[in-house]
């Protein structure tokens, strides 16, 4: 198909389908600037000129792994010197930390690594201490890959454990550990983490909870289009069951730092026209049915993100404070964005930002 008619056909398609992807993905890259103003039509026609932002706190409450990622650079093994494991005291510390931003802080976001000593007790003692220090809070945490190995740790159903979370303060999930979802590159990248299936299972348990989550994609690694386009429709498929997703989240794949030397080898980062592809067309493909795309300026940086928010993305990320995931893998962009510093890339990017909650509640 021609590129012109390519790109007037989609603004028209109700949804998107494999044929329409694969030509998307594969169109030259003059194209691509048109694909994303095509994206900005369709965000704007959504969200008019806002774009959202969220004031929150990271927490990485440990870096000692038993499973070893291919492409991360955080963990670390059990008996690594550089090992640490947070107590409950420290998560106060962090969350007071958090209390004094202004303006003020909404949300908590904790993950950590798979711990050979983490127990439901661990878990539901960060939380608690989260909620002692700032009742309001929402706390957003914890994979379904940890919800997983939670479930086999306590020998308790994944909904059991989900319950006792819920009680303890748990507001929502991120979508992470996904990576692609798709087992042949699963296997390539991250053999030991949970198939493709099961990380559905429990996404939607987790959504049958009552408990929203992110939905993301890891991509730019040794994934083809054709992995990538599995993806996105197994994500779509499952919003369509469950209208769980608050968000789609792309995050390119960071080659630097102490990631696995083999991958780093073989694998270059996405270029910038990849990130630009991927988000417009994750705002074409997913529409009304996940209407908020976000942009991760920990991974892509402030300018680039900028551009990003006039071709398709409608969210800017929160502040995180903290961030020790991307920094391990090569992440050069800093860990802290203010609020007043986000305010003002959204504007000199021409859009309005506003303050939100981790729900998409707006301020």
């Amino acid at each position: 198909m021609v590129q012109n008619e390519l790109l007037h056909s989609v603004q028209s398609m109700d949804q998107l389908e494999k044929k329409e992807l694969r030509d998307l993905f594969n169109m030259e890259s003059h194209d691509a600037f048109h694909l994303a103003s095509i994206a900005n039509q369709s965000c704007e026609a959504v969200h008019g000129k806002q774009v959202t932002y969220v004031v929150n706190r990271n927490i990485n409450f440990t870096n000692v792994c038993r499973f070893n990622c291919r492409f991360c650079g955080f963990h670390v093994d059990c008996n690594d010197p550089g090992g640490y494991f947070l107590t409950n005291d420290d998560v106060r510390e962090k969350v007071l930390e958090a209390k004094q931003l202004e303006p003020a802080c909404t949300e908590i976001c904790i993950q950590g690594g798979i711990h050979p000593d983490l127990t439901i007790e661990v878990i539901e003692g960060y939380l608690q201490a989260i909620k002692e220090v700032e009742p309001t809070l929402h706390i957003h945490g914890f994979s379904p890959q940890e919800i997983w190995n939670l479930s086999k740790v306590e020998k308790s159903s994944v909904e059991e454990v989900l319950d006792r979370l819920k009680v303890a303060g748990l507001g929502s999930v991120p979508g992470t550990a996904a990576e692609i979802l798709v087992d042949g590159v699963r296997k390539r990248i991250c053999p030991s983490k949970i198939p493709t299936n099961r990380w559905i299972d429990i996404i939607k348990m987790i959504h049958r909870a009552g408990l929203p989550s992110t939905a993301t994609i890891m991509y730019g690694h040794v994934e083809t289009i054709e992995d990538i386009i599995k993806h996105l429709e197994i994500v779509r498929g499952i919003q369509k069951k469950t209208g769980g997703f608050t968000e789609f989240v792309p995050l390119p794949f960071q080659n630097e730092g102490d990631i696995n030397e083999g991958l780093k080898r073989i694998v270059k980062p996405p270029d910038g026209l990849l990130d630009l592809k991927m988000h417009a067309i994750a705002r074409l493909f997913f529409k009304d049915c996940i209407p908020n795309i976000q942009c991760s300026w920990v991974k892509l940086g402030v300018k680039f993100c900028q551009v990003l928010v006039n071709s398709g993305a409608n969210d800017f990320s929160g502040t995180l404070m903290e961030e020790n995931i991307t920094r391990s893998a090569g992440g050069r962009h800093g860990q802290y964005f203010p609020s007043r510093s986000m305010v003002r890339a959204i504007l000199t990017a021409g859009k309005i930002p506003v303050q939100r909650t981790t729900i998409y509640e707006l301020f």
